[in-house]
């Protein structure tokens, strides 16, 4: 596993002679990022970025790189980025993180054979690695009052100010809280939005430049840190990523995502008067995507803390606050849903608002399953195992469900034109979903009334649809009952 420890050598090594070129690579990729990404919309800059660590990270470990496996290494990269050089999306993204941490490892590390372990470390590499960022820039000024004082402090403040940033993001009533603050000019010198950026961007490329992979033990870390505690020994990991630690984050978590939570009872779910400059549309629609992101980083957060073994995991104190914390995250997944599912009332469904319904639930789910490892004290390896059933049972139910058909009568059925508010209906979206979506065509076309272009473009469907099925190769039970339909409809017309 990816070494997140801080043991006497690690001490030593981050005040080795490797740590100021490091650190000198490390700021050049926050300013390139700070040129490529802050302010700019995000497409082949993404591309060059990956490069650019890929390449920091190969001149900073040099010394012990794995030559053999640099050529596979760089291949995989460059396969990976091929999407994101076609259209940078979710998917794309994936692939470029998964490509230069698996680089990573094949290039770094020559110790971690098996599927499981190799998985092990890029989930600590992905999950803990920026964390290392702040433990190790303490570690280099050797600082033992900070180390034992504010380092606690470390995972609270900054995990906090970034859940404050989602949270205000996705909630219009508290950013108007706190523009009532009023805080002045501090602004103009300092820009909170850039030092924020700055600082994410720091301890993301951190643990590929300045890689420590651990050593295999026998003892697991949970029990060495346990030890240290009934010892009474103090150990940086105990203050940086321990029960202190944890402690204060949950609490601090807590209070934070209380807010959220009382002011969506109170007007999500509650129906509260707004006030009057914030529309309720308003504060349904932003915070749909921000909070299933803040969710998703929790979950992250509570994987991290509950480690299995690790003395968090068994403290009567923090496996409360970890229950609190995942139901208020649980509720916040549920605010997103209806927030998502009221602005669909309004502008209709697409193939990506039903993809963010799926998610939304998916991410519940993911949440839920994290307590249910907590209380029956299961494996990480059995949480992996339930999430992919979850998402494996997921895609089966989807691969059965007419999407196209739901959304297209969907937006018929709720379009201006049939309930008398709404939006009216894009035809040119109607069309664009294939043949499965003429029933709802034809009930599109019925209320707009005749238009020769909207009946030419329906035949042209239905001349697709025939084609499809033409050959028995391409039969489809789908594509059978809308042939079906197809007939009957034409047929009725004929008697009629």
């Amino acid at each position: 596993m990816a070494d997140f420890t801080t043991p006497a050598s690690h001490a030593s090594s981050v005040q080795d002679g490797t740590f100021p070129v490091n650190a000198a690579i490390v700021l050049a990729l926050a300013a390139l990022a700070d040129w490529l990404f802050y302010g700019h919309g995000i497409g082949i800059s993404a591309a060059i970025f990956a490069v650019a660590v890929a390449c920091g990270s190969l001149l900073a470990n040099l010394a012990t790189l794995n030559r053999k496996q640099a050529p596979p290494a760089g291949a995989l990269l460059l396969g990976a980025l091929v999407p994101a050089v076609e259209e940078f999306n979710v998917a794309s993204l994936t692939f470029m993180v998964l490509a230069l941490g698996i680089g990573l490892l094949l290039t770094t590390e020559r110790d971690r054979h098996g599927l499981g372990e190799q998985a092990a470390v890029l989930c600590d590499l992905y999950l803990v690695g920026p964390l290392r960022f702040f433990r190790d820039a303490i570690a280099a000024f050797n600082l033992p009052a900070l180390k034992t004082g504010f380092v606690v402090w470390f995972i609270p403040i900054v995990l906090g100010g970034i859940f404050v940033f989602l949270l205000v993001s996705a909630n219009p009533l508290l950013e108007k809280w706190i523009s009532l603050l009023n805080p002045g000019n501090t602004a103009s010198y300092v820009s909170l939005g850039r030092v924020l950026f700055w600082t994410v961007a720091l301890s993301i490329v951190w643990p590929f430049i300045h890689v420590r992979w651990s050593s295999k033990r026998e003892t697991p870390a949970g029990l060495a840190e346990a030890a240290a505690l009934a010892q009474g020994i103090p150990s940086s990991q105990n203050d940086f990523f321990g029960v202190a630690t944890i402690l204060r984050s949950l609490i601090l978590f807590n209070l934070l995502f209380a807010v959220q939570s009382v002011l969506d009872v109170a007007y999500l779910w509650g129906n509260a008067t707004l006030p009057a400059d914030i529309s309720y549309a308003s504060y349904a629609h932003r915070g749909a995507y921000p909070l299933i992101v803040t969710a998703l980083l929790a979950a992250g957060f509570v994987l991290a803390a509950m480690r299995p073994g690790g003395p968090a995991e068994q403290s009567r104190v923090i496996r409360p606050l970890v229950y609190l914390w995942v139901t208020q995250n649980v509720l916040l997944v549920l605010s997103s849903i209806l927030r998502l599912d009221l602005y669909v009332q309004i502008y209709l469904l697409t193939w990506w608002r039903v993809a963010a319904f799926i998610w939304m639930v998916l991410v519940a789910l993911g949440l839920v399953l994290i307590v249910a490892r907590i209380v029956l004290n299961r494996s990480n390896d059995w949480l992996i195992r339930a999430n992919l059933t979850t998402l494996t049972a997921t895609l089966y139910v989807c691969s059965l469900v007419n999407f196209a058909a739901i959304i297209a009568d969907y937006n018929v059925g709720h379009s201006r034109e049939a309930a008398g508010k709404g939006v009216w209906i894009d035809m040119n979206y109607l069309f664009s979903l294939g043949p499965q979506a003429l029933p709802a065509i034809d009930r599109a076309v019925a209320l707009r009334g005749f238009d020769p272009a909207l009946v030419s473009r329906r035949g042209s469907l239905v001349e697709q649809q025939r084609r499809e099925v033409a050959s028995w190769r391409s039969w489809g039970f789908r594509s059978w009952r809308l042939q079906r339909f197809l007939g009957a409809q034409q047929k009725s017309s004929t008697t009629g």
